[in-house]
Formats: structure tokens, sequence, C-alpha cells
């Protein structure tokens, strides 16, 4: 494995035990061997060849893990395949239980925040530029930058999701 820790030098995230009576069985095997091992979601990443964002959603049960998922991660950790396998995490993902509403972990909060001040703006700017639509968070990807300036650091967030217009019945 490569670099272990973060590229950034902060802790690597590991599991708060108050949600794990709402996680789905593989998540607290796969950030017991993240953790064992100190390994980021950006270092997890590379070995799978996806995002980190899509790392993190495999852990926390919101992604279907896909057969070759569910081996990378076993190689990775070093847990054995047959052990992931017998986990929810080829099967359907159960969105959204994990989380109270409305949300109570501040930074999870704020981006409800960001939704809350500005999706009626996202939403009119959206319709003009692509008319009658919705976002797809289905197909969609999402990234997450560090840019850092004379002004201090910023968390850039990126939402790309393939625009689907509403049909006429």
């Amino acid at each position: 494995m490569a670099q272990q820790g973060t590229s950034s030098g902060h802790p690597i995230a590991v599991l708060n035990k108050d949600i794990i009576p709402r996680l789905p069985g593989q998540s607290p095997i796969l950030f017991a061997a993240k953790k064992e091992k100190n390994l980021s979601f950006e270092t997890i990443a590379k070995a799978l060849g996806r995002e980190e964002v899509a790392v993190a959603a495999l852990f926390y049960g919101q992604a279907k893990a896909s057969p070759e998922d569910i081996t990378n991660l076993a190689k990775v950790l070093e847990i054995e395949e047959s052990i992931l396998k017998e986990t929810e995490m080829g099967g359907w993902p159960d969105r959204g239980r994990q989380m109270e509403m409305p949300p109570k972990e501040p930074l999870v909060y704020r981006l409800f925040e960001i939704i809350q001040n500005y999706g009626y703006a996202y939403k009119a700017v959206m319709n003009e530029k692509f008319g009658d639509g919705i976002m797809s968070a289905i197909t969609f990807s999402t990234t997450v930058k560090k840019e850092t300036d004379e002004k201090g650091d910023w968390c850039v967030i990126t939402l790309r999701g393939k625009w689907l217009p509403f049909s006429r019945f």
C-alpha cells in the first residue's frame, strides 16, 4: 500500500460509534481495517481507481459495491473477501437512513444550509441554462478539492449531474 495517513497531514476519518446502529454491516468492518492500517479515503480510492467520495459512500453503505470493488477493498484493507461478500455491500443500498433530520453534525448541517439558502437560486439559474428539468443524483459525480490562497484554505465541492429534462405526458 502506498501512503499511510492523509496527504494533508490531518488525521484520517474514522467511524463515529454513535451512528453504527444506523449503518449496514460492512461499515464497522471497513472502518476498523481503515483505522488499523491508517489509510485515507484518498489512498484507498487510488488503489480502487475510484473517487474519494465514491469510496467513502461504499463505507457508509450509500453506494452499491461492484464485485471488483469488494475484491479490491479486501486486498487493500487485508480483509477476507468472503467476510465482505457476506455483508450488504453488493446489494441495493438503503440510502438516507444514516442521518437524522435535520442533521445535527455541524458540517453536514452546513451542507444542508447551503441548499436552504441557495437552493432556489441554483434552481432558477439551472432552469435558465437548461430549461425545465432536474440535475440527476444518479448519473452523477462529485469531487472535493482543497485550494489555498492568501485568505486561507477553501473547500471546493463539485457536483456534476446529468441534466434530465422533464417530458410532457
